[in-house]
């Protein structure tokens, strides 16, 4: 095993994050994963804290020529970040932003119907919320995910993860009530590294999970 790899995949990375988590149960949260990659995570969480899973549609906005590298994120409910300094460095203006930001929606849109269609966002007013992704590199997803529950007043809000980078860790704390990582490598150089396989989740995959955690689905074959 290479030194830098510390999960098998994102299922392994959900059981080894769990155990982190397990002092949570006695507040009955609700677990939010952010599609797609964070699902596979979430369910583990889930499963071990006995609580319920629900999808928080974000995306990712991504560099011109590094889509990997996140510029900004927005939420389902239109809550949008860019890092405007980072953005500039890569060369994009304010109408490149803005094409990202519906190009992005249309797909946030796509992506509500395909997850929840006409079920409404679960109530979380005053509830514990954990908000579970595959990893923090930037944070800006799930800066968006905290921010978007905090309009919809959950309290206390957590952000959890197998690995994240110290930057990443930092912001968040600074919006979350705590975030909580298996592991804050000094330098992350990807949060794929860590991973032995980081393929690609489908969106067939998430609908599976979901239906094993008992989450409500939209009828099979409907797709907007």
């Amino acid at each position: 095993m290479r030194p830098s790899v510390l999960f098998e995949d994102r299922t392994h990375a959900g059981r080894e994050l769990a155990g982190e988590l397990l002092a949570l149960r006695a507040s009955e949260p609700i677990v939010f994963a952010l599609p797609r990659g964070g699902v596979p995570v979430a369910a583990q969480a889930a499963r071990a804290l006995h609580a319920p899973l629900e999808v928080l549609m974000v995306r990712k906005l991504g560099a011109p020529r590094n889509r990997e590298l996140a510029v900004g994120a927005l939420a389902e409910d239109g809550t949008a970040i860019v890092d405007t300094a980072l953005a500039a460095r890569v060369g994009l203006r304010r109408a490149d932003i803005e094409g990202l930001l519906a190009r992005e929606q249309r797909e946030l849109r796509r992506q509500v119907a395909r997850f929840r269609d006409e079920f409404d966002p679960v109530d979380v007013r005053g509830r514990t919320v954990l908000v579970i992704d595959d990893g923090l590199a930037t944070g800006l997803s799930d800066l968006a995910a905290v921010r978007a529950l905090r309009a919809r007043r959950a309290a206390p809000i957590i952000v959890a993860a197998p690995v994240g980078s110290p930057e990443a860790v930092r912001m968040l704390r600074g919006e979350a009530d705590e975030v909580i990582c298996v592991r804050i490598p000094r330098e992350l150089l990807g949060v794929g590294r860590w991973y032995r396989d980081f393929s690609p989740v489908s969106d067939e995959e998430v609908l599976a999970l979901l239906a094993e955690a008992g989450t409500p689905l939209p009828e099979a074959g409907r797709e907007d």
